[in-house]
């Protein structure tokens, strides 16, 4: 399943039992070799700290208490941490575009419903919010039925689909006071929508999947094209090497405000950098209730 990003094939063009198969690898893949640290800490909350013991696993060790005591020390945790994670999936029109095989809408659906279905194994409830016109359920839940039930009005996809990202992240941001997870999964086209995850990222832990096509890097291996955005839809002369974004200046906004940025292309394997992104965040990164 990592090399095979592009036989994917389209979400919407699978029946439910095997759209469900097919997220279930994926969740498998994205899951494999991680321990429960994989999305928001241990998902244990912290009780205390005692003496280490012959056995215990590095992993938990008191670092901060052992530099002081002089010996080493191990977290104890008690009861199950419930960290709510918010899926913001970015459904519009541009989404839709795509010069090979998956498109960004595709690709995001498939990264959606495995970060929630390997969050609901993780015991965290899970939300799934369309970023476009669509109306999605809101309500974060433990439920298997209640992902699928979330993700299926938002696997076809929309040439016409406006993007309402900035919206929906205020949205969440005004009626959501406990600190959570939030993922948004986008191309990020709508001007707006950097000011609106800063200001949702001073109260929740929020990362970034920042999906493009291969063509917004300059590698449409074309001559001269005439392109139309397709939700504002200018219409402009460019080439076929034009760069449609720029991800170092994104990336370093998006840091500064410390949220979490990974880019990925449709034409690139993404479970295993997933992986490694989710798993790796700095401390900066995880901010607690």
């Amino acid at each position: 399943m990592h090399g095979a990003t592009a036989q994917l094939g389209s979400p919407e063009e699978l029946s439910h039992a095997k759209f469900e198969l097919v997220v279930r690898r994926l969740a498998d893949d994205l899951a494999y070799g991680a321990d429960t640290s994989l999305f928001v800490g241990s998902g244990l909350e912290y009780a205390q700290s005692r003496p280490y013991e012959p056995g215990d696993p590095v992993r938990q060790i008191d670092w901060r208490v052992s530099a002081r005591v002089g010996k080493a020390y191990i977290k104890q945790h008690e009861t199950l941490k419930r960290t709510t994670i918010n899926l913001v999936v970015d459904t519009s029109a541009s989404m839709s575009v795509s010069s090979g095989p998956l498109s960004k809408h595709e690709m995001a659906i498939w990264i959606a419903s495995a970060i929630g279905l390997v969050g609901q194994r993780r015991l965290s409830p899970v939300a799934v919010l369309g970023a476009g016109e669509r109306e999605t359920r809101v309500e974060a839940s433990l439920a298997r039925a209640d992902l699928w039930h979330a993700i299926e009005p938002l696997r076809t996809h929309s040439f016409t689909e406006r993007t309402r990202l900035a919206e929906c992240l205020d949205r969440l941001s005004a009626r959501t006071s406990r600190m959570s997870m939030v993922v948004v999964i986008s191309d990020l086209h709508e001007p707006e929508c950097i000011g609106a995850l800063k200001r949702i990222a001073q109260n929740h832990d929020c990362a970034v999947l920042h999906v493009q096509d291969r063509a917004e890097h300059g590698a449409l291996r074309a001559g001269f094209v005439r392109v139309r955005e397709s939700e504002s839809a200018g219409s402009f002369l460019a080439t076929g090497r034009t760069r449609w974004v720029d991800l170092d200046a994104t990336a370093r906004e998006l840091r500064r405000a410390g949220i979490a940025h990974l880019p990925l292309v449709t034409d690139r394997p993404f479970i295993g950098p997933i992986r490694h992104f989710l798993s790796t965040r700095t401390s900066s990164n995880r901010r607690r209730a």
